[in-house]
């Protein structure tokens, strides 16, 4: 048995179903790891969606930035943004099960040394720590105030303190990227690291971070792209920008790559 972990694959269904091939994955036999963003931009969400609950027993997943736009949208939290491929999916007669089992994965998930979150943790964050900040917004998620718990990652008027402050605390493990050096995020850079706004520099690179015992599985920053170090392993290549799609054989960090398919001029 094989674990390959899988950066952003963000409706990119073609390259995902290529380097399922080139890496000769059986699900009866191996193990995926998808570090979150499995939908939008690309085009086709609902084939991915589809394909992971059709593999669930196969899949581990964790959430990222645009699956939580994904339900939000679903749920009436959020309006469509200028680059989403959402409609196709939100349309669709199995949406209800696909979103169903999209709202139900983790923020964090964590097997013996690894812990696979969609974008990172602050350095004051034990990983214990951020588990349970994921597991209590995961609970929102799935209860009855999930509308509002969507609703707070982005609007900071939500009247309701608490949920205010763990929607905060919990978007960070979907979008965080860089950080001051004393642990401070700073927000909406995307670009390479060595381009950091001043003072800002990458999370996982933060001295004193709480979490560098533990082997991080990451993605969302598709400007670092793959980075393989004794306690981290970032995935994202950029497929949905016209990059690559990456998979890393845990066992043995072996690196697997396809190129992205050629897409639509309005899905760029």
């Amino acid at each position: 048995m094989s674990t390959y972990a899988i950066g952003d694959i963000q409706g990119c269904f073609d390259a995902f179903s290529r380097l399922l091939a080139s890496i000769a994955f059986r699900p009866d036999r191996d193990r995926l790891w998808l570090a979150g963003d499995l939908v939008n931009r690309g085009p086709d969400s609902l084939a991915v969606l589809r394909w992971c609950l059709q593999h669930a027993d196969s899949v581990v997943a964790v959430l990222g930035n645009h699956d939580l736009h994904a339900l939000a949208r679903a749920a009436g939290a959020a309006g469509p943004k200028r680059r989403d491929s959402l409609d196709e999916l939100l349309h669709a007669p199995d949406r209800d099960a696909l979103l169903d089992w999209l709202r139900h994965r983790p923020l964090l998930y964590r097997e013996g040394r690894y812990a696979m979150v969609h974008a990172g943790l602050l350095p004051a964050w034990t990983v214990d720590e951020a588990e349970a900040i994921a597991q209590a917004y995961s609970a929102e998620l799935n209860g009855a105030r999930m509308p509002l718990a969507l609703r707070a990652l982005r609007d900071q008027d939500i009247h309701v303190p608490e949920l205010r402050k763990l929607a905060q605390e919990a978007g960070l493990l979907t979008r965080i990227r860089t950080c001051t050096v004393d642990g401070e995020p700073c927000t909406e850079f995307a670009g390479p690291p060595e381009e950091a706004p001043p003072g800002c520099i990458p999370w996982f690179r933060v001295p004193g971070r709480k979490s560098a015992e533990e082997c991080l599985v990451f993605g969302h920053w598709a400007a670092l792209g793959l980075l393989l170090d004794d306690n981290l392993i970032a995935l994202d290549t950029g497929c949905v920008w016209g990059n690559a799609l990456t998979a890393v054989r845990l066992e043995d960090r072996a690196v697997f790559q396809v190129p992205a398919a050629p897409q639509p001029a309005n899905l760029r």
